[in-house]
């Protein structure tokens, strides 16, 4: 028997501490267990994210906050000469990622736990960067691209999908609309490490210009986001995650009943021949790492 040899512990910027420690915690167990439905939900935006970036088959890849490792299995499938690496903040997820690899016969992969805000790049050694909704919680998003960009060769690519503001986006205000339960929930804000940390085009065209990239563009990607096969279903998924148990903490168990009621008639609503889907958008961020000057 082969015993696994210890990893060192990855370098982690101390304004990206909270994050580590919560997708080594609860909330990547949580990941972990609803890996395959969280692929599911927002598998319609992976076809734009592959064709953003633009993999030939020798390209060198790096795959940013990959989870259990979907989006850097599809770019080894066309970089079939190249090599990709994953990486990410969660020892858990990254777990799954290699076994689910392994499963798969997915060999020229690498899985990789570390911060990318600070993460020791070798300089220019990627052809591509990508990342699938992975990218949107750097403490200090401005540091993280600088390094992400030191990491790619002089006109290497980058390809990010992040999701666009709260206002666009269906399914995430139908679970804090449900769950309210007659309170003014603080949404997610813009420009914060979470989901809508850049949400905001003109930060965004700021940030990668700062960075080092040029030719950035933001292409508005509408697609639905799929939370099940039914009514029942859906529910059964959106009730158990991790956002729902934080929305719902500190009611009274009467309030929460009723809200959680609301919520299932809310997807049941959007049933259809497909199954539950609700409105989403995401950016499409391309760019490029601005050549060495002659």
């Amino acid at each position: 028997m082969t015993v696994p040899m210890p990893q060192p512990a990855p370098h982690v910027d101390e304004a990206n501490a909270d994050q580590f420690r919560a997708w080594n915690g609860e909330d990547a167990q949580d990941w972990v267990v609803h890996a395959d439905r969280y692929e599911a939900a927002s598998a319609r935006f992976d076809p734009w994210l592959l064709t953003g970036a633009g993999i030939t088959v020798s390209d060198q890849v790096l795959d940013v906050g990959c989870g259990a490792g979907v989006s850097t299995r599809a770019a080894a499938g066309i970089a079939v000469d190249g090599h990709v690496v994953g990486l990410d903040l969660s020892a858990p997820l990254l777990a799954e990622a290699r076994r689910r690899s392994e499963l798969a016969g997915v060999g020229n992969v690498t899985f990789v736990q570390g911060d990318a805000q600070v993460h020791p790049f070798e300089p220019a050694a990627f052809d591509v960067v990508l990342s699938r909704f992975g990218v949107m919680f750097f403490a200090d998003p401005a540091a993280a691209f600088g390094n992400i960009a030191g990491a790619l060769r002089p006109g290497g690519r980058l390809a990010l999908m992040v999701w666009q503001g709260m206002a666009r986006n269906e399914w995430l205000r139908t679970l804090f609309e449900s769950l309210a339960a007659g309170r003014d929930l603080p949404q997610p804000p813009v420009g914060a490490p979470g989901p809508f940390g850049l949400a905001d085009p003109d930060a965004v065209h700021h940030i990668l210009a700062a960075a080092g990239f040029t030719d950035v563009d933001l292409a508005d990607v509408r697609e639905p986001v799929f939370l099940g096969a039914d009514p029942e279903d859906a529910y059964a998924y959106v009730s158990s995650l991790g956002p729902t148990r934080g929305l719902l903490r500190g009611l009274d168990e009467r309030t929460r009943t009723r809200a959680l009621e609301v919520l299932r008639q809310r997807l049941a609503d959007r049933a259809g021949p497909d199954g539950v889907l609700l409105g989403a958008a995401a950016w499409l961020v391309t760019a490029r790492r601005r050549p060495v000057s002659g």
